[in-house]
């Protein structure tokens, strides 16, 4: 039997050790294919390029059979693998290690988690992995038994038609950790400011600034597992369609 075959991809870029982890930690389910940015590509949610050549190269990895770098988007990265790179459909599409949470409202902005959907909108099993550290040095090892639990169930247990997982992990060791929590999505929003500043020329520019703040805590949101020190999973969907409100529109006079 062949080996599953698993891509993975994040948007700090190739170089980042969260994606380093992540790779380590998949080698042990199958051959890994790395794609990914050939620099940061944090926040750039479900952009694709359609105003330049994409471009890829190989660059060696360890625990990868091959790895690419590409100067597109982590959802381009996807997108090249999937039609110019694999010989095959992956079995799994795994994105991250990302410095830095991608819970409730944040996954709607994330590269890491939009690699993820894209996988998702293949129908392949897929999921995006997040620890809570935002610094270039974070510690991802107490992350991989968690990680290895998660990929285990996924490739034997498979997710719902179009789903995929979207796990955000503390930054504790991992013995601090409680376990492993399904919830939902919390609601919260993000107090944003744009922060006027001046180049050394005297033009005027902006710089974005901003704090979360969670509307939601009530025990079974994911801000909730984090906070209090579980790995939490939420499987997301990209029909964004609020179905209860269909009916709502019956008695609307469009006609």
């Amino acid at each position: 039997m062949q080996k599953p075959l698993i891509l993975v991809c994040n948007d700090d870029g190739i170089f980042a050790s969260g994606i380093k982890a992540l790779t380590q930690v998949a080698s042990k389910f199958g051959d890994v294919i790395v794609v990914a940015p050939d620099k940061p590509q944090s926040g750039m949610g479900m952009s694709i390029t359609i105003n330049k050549p994409l471009r890829f190269r190989k660059v060696d990895f360890d625990h990868a059979q091959e790895a690419y770098a590409t100067d597109g988007t982590p959802v381009d990265g996807v997108k090249l693998a999937m039609h110019k790179i694999l010989s095959r459909t992956p079995d799994l599409v795994l994105s991250g290690i990302n410095h830095g949470a991608n819970s409730s409202v944040n996954v709607m902005y994330s590269g890491t988690m939009s690699a993820a959907i894209e996988g998702a909108m293949e129908n392949i099993p897929s999921i995006g992995f997040s620890l809570l550290d935002h610094s270039i040095d974070a510690n991802f090892n107490p992350s991989k038994t968690f990680i290895s639990k998660i990929i285990e169930h996924t490739l034997t247990r498979k997710l719902a038609p179009h789903t995929c997982l979207n796990v955000n992990i503390p930054a504790l060791p991992e013995e601090a950790i409680k376990g492993i929590k399904v919830c939902r999505q919390a609601n919260g929003n993000w107090t944003e400011e744009l922060e006027e500043r001046f180049d050394p020329m005297g033009s005027k520019y902006y710089w974005l600034t901003g704090k979360y703040e969670s509307t939601d805590k009530t025990p079974d949101t994911d801000i909730w597992a984090l906070e209090n020190g579980f790995v939490s999973v939420v499987p997301i969907q990209y029909d964004l369609t609020h179905h209860p409100s269909i009916t709502n529109f019956e008695h609307w006079p469009f006609s």
